[in-house]
């Protein structure tokens, strides 16, 4: 064997097992390198616009990342407390059975006991208990590990600061060394960017701004706990086929049969006209504009990403799909 030749493989080898190394390295940081580069590119245009003024890279860099946090992450914040608070109340007044819920449960329980066989019971104090006390236990899981979460916030928020600082020069790195013709490659990077600003201003944002809105209605129409009902509508929003109705039927009935007919018919329209605006007319111009991905496959790549990696699979799910029609697209053209 040649001396360049077996110099070659050892390079190679060496190179491969550095990967496979360093691929374990940062395996339990990968999400908050995807998150961070993620949020990155969203706020990408506004480190732009603070370089355009003659602002140092780590300047422009510090002041986007603290125009994220108080855009983003103290809302949040305030958010996840009345969440936490809301749900705690939520959990004893089921247990006690003696909040402004239990009639509205137990009109239901009664009504399924009905249609039920003889000889089967359905607990529905048990059932609400039970998903209560699930849900309560969650967020309690998240806002009690205080130290992991300030650890990987922080981490996130240094993330942010190099991707925005130094990224473009690791794109132009990364550029150099891919194999593929300069074409496909910004093809691939605006696809993926493409996506990434879809999923976050579209469909995460448009969710926020419909669980948020939802909130409020159920705050003025005196739903109990709104903050957490507005959080599950929210949550169902990024989900088509179940929307912030998850929360706003539910409630409207929940009105009715408590006897407050006026809040139901004004829960009925803010629900039908303010919420539903958020995704009548925000999303064919937020995501429809950004993803160019066939809609089913947004909405299962999107359940799929969550089945398989929790939370974080929102993002992944339809980064991947879209990498997935990118290369498809450059192979009808490429190796025809």
């Amino acid at each position: 064997m040649q001396p360049k030749t077996l110099e070659r493989y050892f390079f190679l080898s060496l190179l491969a097992a550095t990967l496979v190394f360093a691929f374990f390295v940062f395996r339990p940081f990968w999400i908050v390198l995807v998150l961070g580069a993620s949020f990155s590119i969203v706020f990408y245009p506004v480190y732009t616009w603070l370089k355009k003024g003659h602002l140092p890279n780590w300047l422009a860099a510090f002041l986007t990342l603290l125009l994220f946090i108080i855009v983003l992450c103290i809302p949040l914040l305030g958010i996840g407390s009345i969440v936490f608070d809301q749900s705690q109340n939520l959990y004893h007044s089921l247990i006690n059975n003696n909040g402004n819920a239990g009639p509205f449960i137990n009109i239901i329980g009664s009504k399924i006991n009905h249609v039920l066989p003889k000889g089967m019971h359905f607990d529905i104090n048990e059932v609400f208990s039970n998903f209560v006390s699930f849900l309560t236990n969650n967020i309690t899981n998240i806002f009690s590990a205080t130290v992991t979460a300030l650890f990987t916030f922080i981490l996130l928020l240094l993330t942010i600061f190099y991707f925005l600082k130094d990224g473009e020069e690791w794109k132009k790195t990364i550029l150099k060394m891919s194999p593929l013709s300069a074409a496909d490659d910004e093809k691939i990077i605006h696809r993926l960017t493409q996506t990434i600003n879809g999923v976050i201003k579209g469909y995460l944002l448009i969710a926020f701004i419909q669980g948020t809105l939802m909130g409020v209605g159920l705050a003025i129409f005196h739903v109990p706990n709104p903050a957490i009902w507005g959080v599950i509508a929210g949550i169902a929003a990024i989900i088509p086929p179940l929307g912030t109705a998850v929360v706003s039927v539910p409630a409207i009935i929940f009105l009715f049969l408590t006897g407050h007919t006026g809040s139901s018919i004004g829960l009925l329209i803010w629900s039908t006209l303010i919420v539903g605006m958020g995704d009548n007319v925000l999303n064919p111009y937020i995501v429809g504009h950004k993803i160019d991905v066939p809609p089913f496959l947004i909405l299962f790549s999107v359940l799929g990403g969550i089945a398989l990696l929790g939370p974080v699979g929102i993002l992944i799910g339809p980064l991947t799909v879209s990498l997935l029609y990118t290369l498809t697209e450059i192979y009808q053209q490429e190796f025809k």
